[in-house]
């Protein structure tokens, strides 16, 4: 590729449109395609939490140059956005200055090497890529390209419930019952699903524990409500995060106030539970049955938060390299193995590390990371600015990768990180309204 060449971006998220900076900025041209009807139409559904990551580490250096020139302030750097400031502050004026390159409610649903499926070798690094699209009003295009950054993200493609990576049996026909997302209990008809009733959260990671902390002040409002906390793994272990050590000092105090309101008996702990079945109960309760035999009544309602993957059906005339793990680049895997490294711990890393046998195809932002969950947005700005110097040819700066991220002490280090039990950087927080000092939060996805 060249500096003039067009590159198809997807995602209109954080990393998305840090791409389309960085492109823009060296003289390509980005194609941006979304399929929300806004930028950062993901991070808008949990738009009530806020970040761990202060303003500071959430602006694209590029992004950033490009929007000075439009008169925009930086929000504090030192203070912590909710999702919903995120979009409204940054990602929608971002946005505002690329509109020549973003298309909105456009779904890629394939990609391909022109006149080629996947066992061609001739011509891959020669002919364009085709990407297969789907407008919102059903019509189909076909859009040639030059390449591809895909930093769709993982959100739309949670865990399922079942303790094996499947959904559970059962699982579907209960799914009115079960939430893959944070509860946002600031909603009336949110709070009124789980007030008085038992709950069950199922995961150990950001997600699971910010469900425990706002359940728990429903439980002490409305004395009749039960919560029930279910974790794959046999103990809860190093759950609770680094407290005080960890250097995202909110993702700390996150896990300090679930180890209180467990050791202060609000949530009921049920360890080494992986469920197999959900069954329908009495009285039109549920029934949760794990492998080995033991089950959970009178269950009302189920929040499952057990991470997320990478939806690559989409890519599959397209030859990728990727973990058999983690499903991430393969060069990447060890670099940011959840058994060894926490989100400060991952070592610098760019183009070199993203690339496939597939030319000018890369994986970017949280979906690089494959179920891997110690993924930060400095992390994915720093990848599409080294993507995008291999794209203009500056191969000098795309492997002069720079970054120091801060050391979290919480999503790796000693013990066995269960990942399936576990979750992702992407979707853990609070609602802005019960955060004192307005301080938790994560990085989303793109």
């Amino acid at each position: 590729m060249s500096a003039s060449s067009v590159v198809a971006v997807v995602g209109a998220g954080p990393v998305g449109l840090a791409a389309a900076a960085e492109l823009v900025e060296r003289g390509a041209e980005p194609l941006v395609l979304e399929r929300g009807a806004h930028a950062g139409a993901a991070v808008a559904e949990w738009g009530p939490v806020r970040l761990f990551s202060p303003w500071s580490e959430l602006v694209a250096p590029a992004a950033e140059r490009r929007l000075a020139t439009t008169g925009w302030r930086h929000p504090d750097p030192t203070a912590y956005p909710t999702g919903d400031d995120w979009v409204a502050d940054y990602l929608r004026p971002l946005a505002a200055t690329l509109t020549t390159y973003v298309r909105y409610r456009v779904e890629v649903v394939g990609v391909a090497r022109r006149g080629r499926d996947r066992l061609v070798d001739a011509g891959r690094d020669s002919e364009p890529l085709t990407i297969h699209v789907r407008r919102a009003d059903g019509g189909e295009e076909r859009l040639t390209v030059d390449g591809l950054i895909d930093a769709s993200g993982t959100w739309s493609d949670p865990n399922p419930l079942g303790g094996d990576g499947l959904p559970a049996l059962g699982e579907a026909e209960a799914r009115a019952r079960i939430a893959y997302r944070i509860p946002d209990l600031s909603d009336g008809a949110a709070r009124a699903r789980y007030a008085g009733r038992h709950t069950v959260v199922a995961g150990s990671g950001h997600s699971a524990l910010t469900a425990l902390v706002e359940l728990a002040a429903l439980a002490t409002a409305e004395p009749s409500t039960r919560v029930t906390w279910v974790l794959r793994r046999g103990g809860i272990g190093d759950t609770f995060g680094g407290g005080a050590a960890d250097q995202l000092p909110a993702r700390g105090a996150l896990g300090q106030r679930a180890r209180r309101v467990v050791e202060a008996g609000i949530v009921e702990v049920v360890t080494g539970f992986r469920t197999e079945a959900v069954r329908p109960g009495p009285d039109g309760t549920l029934t949760l049955l794990a492998q080995d035999g033991r089950h959970l009544d009178d269950v009302s309602e189920i929040v499952a938060l057990t991470g997320f993957r990478p939806d690559l059906t989409w890519l599959s005339e397209v030859r990728l390299e990727l973990d058999h793990v983690l499903q991430s680049p393969v060069r990447l895997a060890p670099l940011i193995d959840p058994n060894v490294h926490s989100c400060g711990t991952v070592p610098p890393h760019g183009v070199t590390e993203l690339s496939h046998p597939e030319p000018a195809v890369y994986l970017a932002g949280m979906k690089s990371y494959g179920r891997a969950p110690t993924f930060l947005a400095m992390t994915g700005y720093e990848q599409v600015r080294s993507i995008a110097a291999a794209v203009a040819g500056d191969r000098e700066s795309a492997e002069r990768v720079e970054l120091t991220l801060p050391e979290t002490g919480v999503c790796g280090g000693t013990g066995v990180f269960d990942e399936s039990d576990g979750d992702t950087a992407a979707s853990c927080g609070v609602p802005a309204e019960s955060v004192p000092l307005g301080l938790t939060g994560p990085p989303a996805t793109s």
